[in-house]
């Protein structure tokens, strides 16, 4: 089963570059905030993430813009994120960490659990290997799925574009639902515009979370532009710094960066040749979604935590993504944060194996369809 090249892997820049392409990508951000600007006037969840990703994926679902958005570009909005999370941490909140490890630890393998009846049931209607289903649903980035893809001798286009669909399927089903049923809040929230602020702790933050990035490139830790900055910041949270965290302006832009990123990777060229990956993955994804918050549920019925936090924190999105979401949502962000990261901790340095298991059993079981 052949695929087009996948969105993430056709996101560079243009040949023909330069300023036009650079006053394209800015009016590309000024469409995306009103788009932002527009989901928060209307009370919607997680307005400055979601608003810029639905913006832009109508824009690059139409006629093909001649304008991309740089892969290099999303670590910036991962850096602030991060940092914002990890000031957040304190000793009472590592207390409550340890106190809800065996339930943390649960959802996390209750969610594996999930993916790979996912995938089994992908690989079965689509005629995709195994491994390949699984790499397209496991949490984690696309560029590292695509990544890992290739080194397992897997067709990287479907894995990505598959991983994109799960995260968008995340970030906007997930907050609306729980809206649905707590609730639709009031829609009179403090506007979110840019205003003063003293410049220098917002440098100086900002100079942390790259360092903090920085450093886990180099010690290869997965993640290393989330978990870098964060990582970082909270130790500096729970020494008594008395660091300022990010205005909520500058909270938005970066959220505008995500969401746009994010919108830019669905490109009407790969989704019409690809229908009924589309399909699949996007009824998948959904499937996955509701797996994993019917198995927080009952976590948390049997456990006594607040259902709203175990779904967000057995939910298959990104750390970046839940992060904001639980944020937003008014829940508590070091602890859900905390989910996200034991499971990453968990299954990255495990998914590599787990693959070429995979793969050899599929292998063995079809041994004329691995034959080159």
């Amino acid at each position: 089963m052949a695929f087009p090249q996948s969105p993430a892997q056709s996101s560079r820049p243009p040949s023909g570059g330069g300023w036009r392409h650079t006053i394209g990508l800015a009016l590309l951000f000024a469409v995306s905030g009103c788009g932002g600007w527009a989901f928060e006037r209307i009370g919607a969840p997680l307005p400055w993430m979601i608003g810029p990703l639905v913006v832009t994926a109508i824009i690059f679902m139409g006629p093909a813009p001649s304008v991309t958005v740089p892969n290099r570009l999303r670590p910036l909005g991962q850096v602030v994120v991060a940092t914002q999370v990890g000031l957040a941490f304190s000793p009472q909140a590592l207390d409550l960490l340890l106190a809800l490890a065996p339930v943390i630890v649960g959802a996390a393998l209750a969610t594996g659990l999930c993916i790979f009846v996912v995938a089994l049931l992908v690989a079965r209607i689509t005629g995709q290997s195994l491994a390949q289903a699984f790499l397209s649903f496991v949490p984690t980035s696309p560029v590292e799925a695509a990544t890992m893809a290739q080194a397992a001798g897997i067709d990287p286009a479907p894995v990505v574009f598959s991983q994109t669909l799960r995260l968008a399927s995340v970030v906007i089903v997930l907050p609306f639902t729980i809206y649905a049923l707590s609730g639709w809040p009031d829609a009179q929230r403090t506007p979110v515009s840019l205003g003063q602020f003293d410049p220098l702790p917002l440098l100086v933050l900002a100079a942390i979370g790259v360092a903090g990035a920085w450093l886990f490139r180099i010690l290869r830790v997965p993640n290393p532009n989330f978990l870098g900055p964060m990582a970082v910041a909270a130790l500096l949270a729970v020494s008594g710094s008395g660091l300022m965290p990010y205005p909520p302006d500058i909270l938005a832009l970066a959220q505008i960066l995500l969401g746009t990123w994010l919108g830019a990777t669905f490109r009407r060229d790969f989704v019409a040749s690809s229908l009924r990956l589309t399909l699949v993955s996007a009824v998948s994804s959904v499937l996955l979604l509701a797996l994993c918050s019917l198995s927080a549920v009952l976590i948390a019925v049997v456990s006594g935590v607040d259902w709203h936090i175990m779904v967000l924190g057995a939910a298959p999105g990104g750390v970046v993504e839940m992060a904001l979401t639980a944020k937003f949502l008014g829940q508590n962000v070091v602890l859900i944060t905390t989910f996200h990261l034991v499971r990453i901790f968990i299954f990255m340095p495990n998914i590599p194996w787990i693959v070429r298991q995979i793969v050899r059993y599929e292998t063995r079981k079809h041994p004329k369809e691995h034959r080159k």
